[in-house]
């Protein structure tokens, strides 16, 4: 499968995962993990593509595990906009976190912070050519907004992080953003 098809084929699964698996015949549990075999089925594919795409995935998107039966399942690690419980542990974050977006969204977020719109948490990276990358997929000019993330975590903002490495917290207020 060529790097097109397998990019075709991420954003299926993270529709099927994260967004709308009722409209793909699937029922995840309440973590958000779904037998392998059912995915398979449901977006008509084998084995070895879902593998090229879980590899591959430069995000990390999605986890494989073996579930409580004996069956393997697989998860989005995180960016879900239906319920789930990611079972994430609050831990303490590095002291300064990212966050890449566009040109145009910067006089709203300065004026208002980051907010999780339809999603569970504000996605925020651990450097900032993760956030560069992020940005760059916005329409316009990337920017990199810096997360005076101890500052943060001092004044009682939760913070998590996801088996891929995001960082996740509810909402960062625009006191705590640079950039």
């Amino acid at each position: 499968m060529d790097h097109r098809a397998l990019v075709g084929l991420s954003k299926r699964m993270s529709l099927a995962l994260r967004h709308q698996p009722a409209q793909f015949g699937l029922a995840p549990d309440r973590a958000g993990w779904v037998p392998v075999e059912e995915l398979l089925a449901a977006l008509r594919i084998d084995r070895a593509d879902l593998d090229a795409v879980v590899a591959g995935n430069d995000k990390q998107r999605f986890a494989v595990r073996r579930g409580g039966d004996g069956d393997e399942r697989i998860r989005a690690n995180q960016g879900h906009s239906i319920p789930v419980d990611l079972e994430l542990t609050p831990c303490p974050p590095p002291a300064r976190l990212y966050h890449g977006t566009s040109s145009a969204a910067l006089d709203s977020i300065r004026a208002s912070g980051l907010h999780r719109g339809g999603r569970h948490h504000v996605h925020l990276s651990p450097d900032e050519a993760t956030a560069r990358r992020v940005g760059a997929r916005r329409a316009g000019e990337p920017v990199i907004l810096t997360v005076d993330a101890a500052a943060m975590a001092r004044d009682g903002h939760a913070f998590y992080r996801s088996e891929n490495g995001v960082w996740l917290t509810d909402a960062v207020p625009a006191r705590y953003l640079t950039g």
